[in-house]
């Protein structure tokens, strides 16, 4: 079952638990690695940018780290397998930085509400009455950690590519739609970011994570050849370097060489959007049937030329 995993999801998994084991016995000057790497508020002596990478991958023991891990292996197999490794990761990554950014916006605002954005660093506070501290220190004390802002993320993305999926939900008896399950877990994140105050849990971090991803997904569905892509420069300036050397700049046709002869053969527009449909047609299909019959269902030519269609968009 593992060999089946797409490599992305294959790699968060064994990065996420690696670093958990890791972060019981690793001490850096006198830290562990969760000190270094947790997400701390952005006025605090202890924050660093890279954090807000590093903080994904920590987890504050072995429930978070499964559940958060359950959930990636159930949803991020699929999507990934549907979006192709390069997207899946630029929008894991990017989710997950947007989450942090949620929830050192909500920190600054409870910081600045006690008035304490406002002091300096070195004054001295009474804390509940039993400690003295600066307020650095009390700024120090406020750190996230784990992956669930991005994989709210791609909870969320999950609902959106198969809104109609029917999935169960412990303990409703019956399955719901994918976009419900989506709505009821923002719906309860929502509620406990209202009302669960010091509960230790960042829920504005989930929040946060699905809200770019669907900024994101809506940016995409709107400019579908814009997502990341490490080639994509690359292409560019091989377009418009072959531009440059056509005699004819206005031809809007593509040119595919004949391997018999020295004549190139001319794929005229009408051809070419014929093609265009079915292969849209045919990756449609092949979705149809991962909605109906999973993944695994699909053959080897199947999960090949869905492969090859999330690089060609």
């Amino acid at each position: 079952m593992f060999r089946n995993i797409p490599i992305i999801t294959k790699n968060l998994l064994i990065i996420n638990v690696l670093v958990f084991l890791l972060s019981m016995v690793v001490q850096i000057g006198g830290k562990s690695l969760t000190d270094w790497g947790a997400l701390h508020f952005f006025m605090a002596s202890d924050f660093h940018l890279y954090q807000f990478i590093t903080y994904q991958f920590l987890h504050g023991g072995f429930t978070h780290l499964f559940f958060n891990m359950f959930a990636l292996w159930m949803f991020g197999c699929v999507i990934e397998n549907v979006w192709g490794p390069k997207k899946f990761i630029f929008y894991y990554i990017f989710c997950g930085i947007g989450a942090g950014l949620c929830q050192e916006l909500v920190q600054f605002v409870s910081f600045a509400a006690d008035g304490l954005t406002s002091m300096s660093p070195d004054q001295v506070l009474n804390v509940n009455g039993q400690h003295l501290m600066t307020v650095d220190q009390v700024l120090n004390l406020s750190s996230t950690i784990g992956a669930s802002g991005a994989v709210y993320a791609i909870l969320l993305a999950f609902g959106m590519t198969f809104p109609n999926e029917r999935i169960f939900i412990f303990p409703l008896p019956i399955p719901i739609k994918a976009k419900w399950f989506v709505m009821i877990y923002a719906g309860i994140e929502l509620f406990s970011a209202m009302s669960s105050v010091g509960d230790g849990v960042a829920h504005m971090a989930h929040i946060g994570g699905m809200l770019f991803g669907f900024l994101l997904i809506v940016y995409w569905r709107k400019h579908p050849n814009s997502y990341f892509n490490v080639d994509a420069t690359r292409q560019f300036f091989d377009r418009w370097s072959r531009s440059n050397r056509s005699s004819d700049t206005s031809r809007t046709s593509q040119t595919r060489w004949n391997t018999t002869t020295t004549r190139p053969h001319v794929e005229d527009d009408m051809e070419y959007n014929a093609r265009k449909k079915a292969r849209q047609e045919e990756v449609d299909r092949i979705l149809d049937k991962i909605r109906v019959s999973g993944y695994d269902s699909l053959s080897k030519e199947e999960k090949q030329r869905l492969f090859e269609a999330s690089h060609e968009r």
